[in-house]
């Protein structure tokens, strides 16, 4: 495994995290998965090298969280760099909603709010730690930027979050799904080190802006969907379609005119799997984590076993003339 220090934070973290958002299971993954397995998982992704376990409230509504929280207890806590999330809330029991917050999401039939107001960012990292298990978390992230009707200044945010690492509760400060503008307001008001933004071999958006602002303000860009929700793992069958309310079913790459294009670039990607002696869900990973010294993923395994099939792609290191033919291997999907 291959690490790196995560922004100017002085932590050490791994090339590639483990995301956790389909180990919480629920309507959007089809179900809860068998507990007992996604504690497997963590705890195997941290014998094998990789520290950052990354989850957030928003994942089944705290069940993500609770489930990471379980498979802390079995592992010494320094060493794993724990990510979690604020801005993304929801009513009821152990939700934190009060009637404020920008409706943004329905998962099943609850609704989700996006707010990130100092009061509300407070209430969230206390529940946070409460499911974690534990009394700070390593990296503590925006989820969503907040929109109208409320929306809270950047500054405001970040000075909560500011305190929050002066009180020993967080250690470092992570943005997800932000602007250059947004990141710019960021760094203007605190250390920002992660911004996290999607990005594969298919999803190459982040090329033209938040990588180059990352690398100007020495910020880690983490990929999440590194490999399109399953889709770049070559495992799923041509034929496969997502059912009714599956998060994949919406997918611009799920589409069934372009899953045949995309089936047929895998089959091209072959060859170059062989080569490195790898699959082609690990030659995926490994396409990202050769983007830059500043540039990790995380990988969203949900049984032990892929947790070690996606492993070595952390020491595959492509030969530029590979990493030239992958990109032009998806830029003809893409047309």
């Amino acid at each position: 495994m291959r690490y790196h220090e995560l922004g100017s934070s002085g932590i050490q973290v791994s090339k590639m995290g483990l995301g956790t958002w389909a180990i919480g299971g629920g309507p959007a993954w089809g179900g809860d998965l068998d507990e007992q397995v996604c504690i497997d998982t963590i705890k195997e992704a941290i014998n094998v090298g990789i520290n950052m376990i990354d989850t957030a409230p928003g994942y089944n509504f705290g069940n993500s969280e609770r489930i990471v929280g379980k498979a802390l207890k079995e592992v010494p806590r320094d060493k794993v760099v724990l990510v979690t999330k604020c801005g993304v809330i929801w009513g009821g029991e152990g939700g934190v909603y009060e009637g404020k917050g920008t409706p943004w999401n329905m998962v099943g039939d609850r609704r989700l709010y996006k707010l990130l107001t100092p009061e509300s960012i407070r209430k969230e990292v206390e529940m946070s730690l409460k499911r974690l298990g534990t009394d700070y978390i390593d990296l503590y992230m925006t989820h969503w930027p907040s929109v109208p009707p409320f929306e809270t200044p950047i500054a405001e945010t970040v000075g909560e979050l500011n305190r929050l690492k002066e009180e020993g509760k967080i250690r470092a400060i992570g943005a997800a799904n932000v602007n250059i503008e947004q990141i710019e307001e960021y760094v203007a008001n605190g250390e920002l080190d992660l911004v996290q933004g999607k990005y594969n071999v298919l999803s190459r958006d982040i090329e033209k802006d938040l990588l180059p602002i990352c690398r100007q303000h020495k910020i880690t860009m983490q990929a999440y969907s590194p490999l399109e929700q399953g889709l770049l793992t070559g495992a799923i069958p041509r034929d496969f379609v997502p059912g009714p309310g599956d998060a994949r079913s919406n997918k611009p790459l799920w589409q069934p005119d372009v899953r045949p294009k995309v089936h047929d670039m895998l089959d091209q990607f072959k060859p170059i799997a062989d080569k490195y002696n790898c699959s082609i869900a690990a030659l995926n990973l490994a396409w990202i984590m050769c983007q830059g010294d500043e540039v990790n993923l995380l990988s969203g395994a949900t049984t032990p076993d892929q947790v070690d099939m996606n492993v070595v792609a952390a020491d595959v290191v492509l030969e530029p003339e590979d990493i030239q033919k992958m990109n032009e291997l998806a830029a003809a999907v893409l047309k």
